[in-house]
């Protein structure tokens, strides 16, 4: 006969707030550094998703580009931004879509537009949420800097 095992759970502490203006000078320069890192890091995914957004609304552009008057004439088509070669249309109803993580798929130029305006309202959503995020953080730089001011002159009125 085995004895009953008994669980005991442990409850995970919930995360204590502290004042930030209770902090010696020390604590108050590694949270800057953190609060900077974490803008740093912030403020370059909303730089890639502005460039992500503008990559769509160029897909957008050359997917209209393509027209029935151009069927069978000689267009440069893009392989990346900056790579371009000749080419002939022959389907100009129909144009081919990089879904991601190198598959294509083969849609309608009005296909191939909506997706591509969904992929767009889709950044702007996570770029609105992303720039409130940084307005905090900002906020919360400057609430610590100014702690960090008024610290030190009181530490040098001391002196």
């Amino acid at each position: 006969m085995s004895a009953p095992s008994t669980a005991t759970a442990t409850a995970t502490p919930a995360p204590q707030q502290i004042n930030v203006a209770d902090l010696e000078l020390p604590q108050l320069a590694e949270v800057k550094r953190q609060l900077e890192e974490e803008l740093s890091h912030l403020t370059s995914s909303f730089a890639q998703l502005k460039q992500a957004q503008a990559k769509f609304r160029s897909c957008i552009e050359s997917a209209k580009e393509v027209k029935p008057e151009n069927e069978d004439k000689t267009v440069l088509v893009p392989l990346t931004s900056s790579l371009y070669v000749p080419g002939k249309l022959r389907d100009v109803e129909n144009v081919i879509v990089d879904i991601g993580t190198g598959y294509y798929v083969q849609k309608t130029r009005a296909q191939a537009v909506k997706h591509y305006e969904g992929k767009i309202e889709y950044i702007k959503t996570n770029l609105d949420a992303l720039q409130e995020t940084i307005q905090k953080k900002q906020d919360n730089m400057s609430y610590l800097v100014n702690i960090i001011q008024s610290k030190l002159q009181h530490a040098n009125k001391r002196d």
